[in-house]
């Protein structure tokens, strides 16, 4: 059986369930009672896994959550469809297709044969984790300075394959692939 996790023990980044729907914790605060008797109670702003949602509940300190059936595994994205985008299981090498909605704004960094960690909650896959790097080319960009520096202190915009915009040094041409950070979304060097 999996274990409980009792509400006040919930902490940032971590998992939980609650009637029967994987949450993660963005942030807690626990109060605790200024008068006898009182309860502690927790506030927890959370994501709902399944619809990205994102709400505040107050719990008692008591209540007890299940560990969710969580599971990360490696998958390469094959490519999108109108049926969205689909993913190959590299341990069953089963095929999976993604909804739109399960994969929110990573759409901007899948390009074929990118390897991700596919969330799965009790089998089903439910969303997907990038790399915290991806090398991306760039399909558009106003053209060099001749003699720009390596400094990168002045920035120019540029449209990566995907359709992502980014901020790029002066030296970055047409044509070169770059590293992009999947959390900030900004240029990383040179791939």
């Amino acid at each position: 059986m999996a274990a409980l996790i009792e509400a006040i023990d919930v902490k940032r980044k971590m998992l939980f369930e609650h009637e029967g729907v994987p949450f993660y914790c963005m942030d807690a605060d626990v109060s605790s009672p200024t008068a006898r008797g009182g309860q502690t109670l927790v506030r927890l702003k959370m994501r709902n896994m399944l619809t990205n949602a994102v709400f505040e509940k107050t719990f008692k300190a008591g209540e007890k959550f299940k560990e969710p059936d969580i599971e990360m595994v490696p998958a390469t994205f094959l490519y999108a469809d109108g049926d969205g985008f689909n993913f190959l299981d590299q341990q069953s090498f089963e095929t999976f297709p993604l909804t739109e909605a399960m994969v929110g704004d990573a759409t901007e960094f899948l390009i074929e044969n990118l390897e991700v960690q596919l969330t799965k909650f009790n089998g089903n896959p439910i969303g997907l984790q990038l790399p915290i790097f991806v090398d991306l080319t760039v399909k558009e960009t106003e053209p060099g300075l001749s003699g720009a520096s390596q400094s990168g202190s002045v920035t120019k915009v540029a449209t990566l394959e995907t359709g992502l915009e980014i901020r790029v040094p002066l030296f970055i041409k047409e044509g070169e692939t770059v590293k992009v950070s999947t959390e900030s979304r900004e240029f990383a060097g040179r791939a």
